[in-house]
């Protein structure tokens, strides 16, 4: 059994390090992950955190980075409190993102599955929903750095 609760891609018309720079470079992040604002060094073992409002609630969403190779693969575990669960390992999820070259496109795939590596019945109703929102989130990173083509 596939332990991925969600998995997207999207192809970017901009270099790995273009894409690494609009997933790390905190002001680009804000344009395209729900105006949150995301604090992080990207170094292996540090904590990320976004802040931000999302549908008139504030939150600050938590993790810490698990694997940062610019250019490559940026994975992190990641819990919300607007989830309504509790603070504790079984409910962090891991979002990796990993950026694969294509000419002069990127290949950019996000997946999500728990940091225990189970896969709920939980997950597999909602999967699409998770879905729907990580193209989002890539929707909009794809505009970001599509947009400002010229930063490297």
């Amino acid at each position: 059994m596939d332990p991925i609760a969600a998995r997207v891609s999207t192809i970017v018309d901009g270099s790995r390090d273009q894409v690494w720079h609009a997933l790390t470079e905190p002001a680009l992040v804000g344009e395209y992950f729900m105006g949150a604002t995301v604090r992080s060094d990207w170094s292996v073992g540090s904590p990320i955190t976004f802040s931000g409002e999302w549908q008139g609630k504030s939150f600050e969403d938590k993790g810490e980075i698990l694997v940062a190779e610019p250019g490559k693969e940026l994975r992190f575990s990641h819990w919300s409190p607007l989830s309504g669960s509790d603070d504790t390992p079984d409910n962090y999820h891991v979002v990796d993102i990993t950026l694969d070259a294509d000419g002069d496109t990127t290949r950019v795939t996000l997946s999500q599955s728990n940091l225990d590596g189970r896969l709920t019945d939980e997950d597999r109703a909602q999967r699409s929903d998770y879905e729907k929102n990580w193209s989002t989130v890539l929707e909009g990173l794809k505009r970001v750095v599509e947009r400002n083509g010229h930063v490297s």
